[in-house]
């Protein structure tokens, strides 16, 4: 199939995406998606794209992927490669918003290799499932998923996503800071990957940086999303704690007799 020029495919995608969050109420919503995704012979990236956001919103809207969609979408073939390949990436996504990094691991082990092979958006969840749950083996499976994607930025999240969960990975705070620097512009316009920065700052005791990224994250996000606005806040709050505390510490230090 032709594609059709990059800015109408764009506006036919951004179309598609819109119509699935207008009707994500509805108990059909990831089969119509699935459907026009299927019509313009969508890869895996404009896949990743769409079903990412519609994922989000679904859960947002109490309409989750997980109460529409089985296991099976993800392990049994669909009649149509798309199809099966969107299914995977709304039910993948949902599961992982979720934090169920088990659940992801032992629905991918039923996943033929062939597929990681032709959609790097898939293995990236997979490798989120194992950093999250803080197995190095999954760095491995990331740094082929990097190789893959070339820096697809919504697949670079997902592994940023788990390396951040992923507290015991080591390495974790330089791992988190050289993801981010594989987005668009360092990250420094998207409040995620600031979110992401500051943390890794933090843990580095790097605080005036770290409140740096997390005030410009917190100005950055678009209003409508007050989970992800709580947990900005919470990180700011964080990074003052841990600054304070150090800060005591070696006051305290410094005034102790020897």
């Amino acid at each position: 199939m032709t594609h059709a020029p990059d800015a109408e495919r764009a506006a036919t995608l951004a179309r598609a995406a819109a119509d699935a969050v207008e009707a994500i109420t509805d108990s059909e919503w990831p089969v119509r998606l699935a459907d026009v995704l299927r019509e313009l012979d969508a890869t895996w990236q404009e896949s990743a794209e769409v079903c990412t956001d519609v994922a989000w919103r679904a859960r947002s809207a109490q309409n989750s992927a997980l109460e529409l969609l089985t296991p099976e979408h993800v392990t049994d073939p669909s009649p149509h490669p798309v199809m099966w390949r969107t299914y995977r990436h709304l039910y993948l996504s949902a599961l992982r918003y979720d934090f169920r990094c088990r659940t992801i691991e032992s629905l991918m082990n039923k996943v033929p290799v062939s597929v990681l092979d032709e959609d790097p958006y898939t293995e990236a969840l997979y490798a989120f499932s194992r950093l999250g749950q803080s197995r190095p083996d999954g760095l491995a499976v990331m740094d082929r998923v990097l190789v893959a994607a070339c820096a697809h930025p919504k697949t670079v999240h997902v592994l940023l996503h788990g390396v951040w969960l992923g507290s015991l990975l080591p390495g974790q705070a330089p791992l988190l800071l050289a993801l981010v620097g594989l987005l668009p512009e360092g990250g420094l316009s998207d409040p995620i990957a600031l979110f992401r920065m500051a943390s890794a700052r933090r843990s580095l005791g790097h605080y005036p940086e770290a409140l740096t990224a997390i005030s410009h994250a917190l100005e950055l996000l678009p209003p409508g999303d007050p989970a992800v606005h709580a947990d900005l806040v919470r990180e700011h709050a964080l990074i003052t704690t841990a600054r304070d505390l150090t800060r005591h510490a070696l006051t305290s230090r410094s005034t102790t007799p020897s």
